[in-house]
């Protein structure tokens, strides 16, 4: 099952954002073996915010990109280690897991052991200097079939191993010259009560259940086996805490860390894992080979179909549909995709035919959500771009969404919009903001919709400061915002100084403002006359 990605433009307007809030509800529908996902790529404007409160619906979630993480590439283990479990366990879980183990302590977790850890511990246990192992008590029955039958003091330290298996003056000669080392012996008596005039810190009695010996003043350990001498050497030697073999850490990434940084930091680290965390809490771990497929997200785009305009890091991604009413510039795909582009004032229009056309009736919720996309779009049907397709689909998704009035119904969502006075200009002229190219002429128009258009002279040179920061901020030549009046279907166009401005066929009302009766629609009437005057 893959999880996919329904995703408007950036700065998304009405129909963006309930297009792309539809949609998914129409493909978990009918395709049940995915999981789709609405999300947004910009902050909501005031409109969009209020009517989707107004209607009790939560919008779908921001998401400001969509490349690849590390979360994406991210191992859970089904398995893990303690710090304390001996070295032997690991032999049973190297055969079908990772190259690197989680290590815990309880439920805290300690750090990660790789093989090259494992390699390295066995690699100095062959060194041509005597080894010192690290012991502990408890772990000689879980790496030897056997039984304490006499627990001492000392329950973790290191030591030498030494086997009893020559005669009792050479073994004499032998353990006198070595700083206490842990016996491995047969049933040798005189051997083993040596070992306890030492007081050595553990002795193990091979190929026997018990010993009749009397060991109560001893204060070391001793431990019966009936395996024998060789075998019991071999697995005392792997009964090391995993917790003492473990090497180097090397700076954990986080869930959040691109995609390129986590393979970079990893391969830079000569390491073959990473710990990976959410914030505090650990959340898994990376090797090398997490690394070897760069992930792609499967994305379908509504209400645009240029990359450009898109989430970022869409040109990452594998796009799987293209739902759209604009002009097209799509980019090449390396498979067909479905590709619904039709010359409609809404996108949301496109949607609920796609719902007919799965004979799926869209819910009473989602049938207001589609209806406030399309009348948003055309401006409660005044727009140019309204066809009558757009106007039969907003009466059935009306009486789908039982709503009696449409007027009442749109002017109440237009209702949300705040005054001039009342905005962040700033904010107001990127929240529905596109750019274009044309001729060697970048410009960008922003759009945005207020109760009533007479406060603009008075913010005008506040405005213009503006729009002169968003043309530095995105390096335009030229810069635009048309400012529409819902109720009076009219609009005022702001824009900085260029050169072209002489050339528009609108009203001037000053040096930076246009009146425009009757304009609407930025893409079927201001942008046609924008790129006219560039052409000439």
């Amino acid at each position: 099952m893959s999880t996919i990605i329904i995703c408007g433009h950036r700065n998304p307007d009405m129909d963006s954002v309930c297009a792309a809030y539809a949609y998914a509800e129409l493909k978990n529908t009918i395709d049940p073996s995915n999981t789709y996902v609405a999300v947004r790529c910009g902050h909501l404007t005031d409109s969009v915010r209020g009517q989707f409160n107004d209607l009790g619906i939560t919008p779908p979630p921001h998401r400001k990109d969509i490349y690849p993480r590390v979360s994406d590439v991210v191992r859970t283990p089904d398995r893990s280690i303690q710090k304390g479990d001996p070295v032997s366990h690991l032999m049973q879980l190297y055969n079908d897991h990772p190259s690197v183990l989680p290590v815990f302590d309880g439920e805290q977790f300690c750090g990660l052991l790789s093989v090259d850890d494992t390699t390295a511990w066995f690699l100095r246990e062959n060194a041509e200097k005597r080894p010192r192992y690290s012991f502990d008590i408890d772990n000689f029955a879980r790496s030897v079939d056997g039984k304490i039958i006499h627990r001492g003091k000392q329950t973790r330290f290191e030591a030498e191993l030494i086997a009893g298996a020559m005669d009792f003056e050479s073994f004499k000669a032998r353990i006198d010259a070595m700083d206490r080392p842990v016996l491995v012996v047969g049933h040798q008596d005189r051997h083993i009560m040596y070992g306890v005039g030492l007081d050595l810190p553990a002795i193990v009695i091979t190929g026997t259940s018990g010993s009749d010996l009397d060991f109560s003043g001893y204060d070391g350990t001793v431990f019966c086996t009936e395996t024998d001498t060789a075998e019991t050497l071999r697995l005392l030697r792997m009964s090391c805490p995993v917790g003492n073999i473990m090497g180097k850490q090397g700076a954990p990434l986080q869930m959040n860390d691109l995609f390129d940084e986590g393979k970079e930091r990893l391969a830079s680290s000569n390491l073959r894992g990473l710990s990976v965390y959410d914030g505090d809490k650990w959340a898994g771990f990376v090797t090398r080979r997490c690394f070897l497929e760069r992930p792609m997200h499967k994305v379908i785009m509504v209400d645009h179909n240029e990359l450009e305009q898109g989430i970022p890091g869409l040109e990452t991604a594998k796009v799987v549909e293209i739902i759209d009413h604009h002009r097209l510039d799509p980019e090449k795909t390396s498979s067909p995709i479905f590709f619904d582009a039709e010359p409609l004032g809404s996108t949301c229009t496109i949607v609920y035919r796609l719902f007919q056309r799965h004979r799926v009736v869209p819910k009473r919720d989602t049938a207001r959500v589609l209806l406030s996309g399309l009348l948003a779009d055309t401006v409660l049907l005044k727009s140019p771009t309204t066809t009558d397709e757009d106007r039969t689909v907003a009466g059935e998704l009306a009486a789908l969404g039982g709503i009696e009035n449409l007027g009442e119904f749109g002017l109440r969502m237009y209702s949300h919009s705040r005054s001039l006075r009342n905005m962040d200009l700033r904010k107001a002229t990127e929240e529905d903001f596109k750019r274009y190219n044309e001729h060697g002429i970048h410009f960008g128009i922003g759009q945005c919709e207020v109760p009533h258009l007479s406060e603009i002279t008075a913010i005008e040179q506040r405005l213009v400061e503006v729009l002169e920061e968003v043309r530095k901020a995105y390096n335009l030549d030229w810069t635009m915002l048309m400012i529409t009046d819902v109720y009076t279907a009219s609009s005022v166009l702001a824009v900085t100084d260029f050169k072209l401005n002489g050339k528009l066929s609108y009203r001037r009302l000053s040096k930076n403002l246009f009146s425009m009766p009757g304009v609407l629609s930025r893409k079927r009437q201001l942008l046609p006359e924008v790129i006219r005057v560039i052409v000439e």
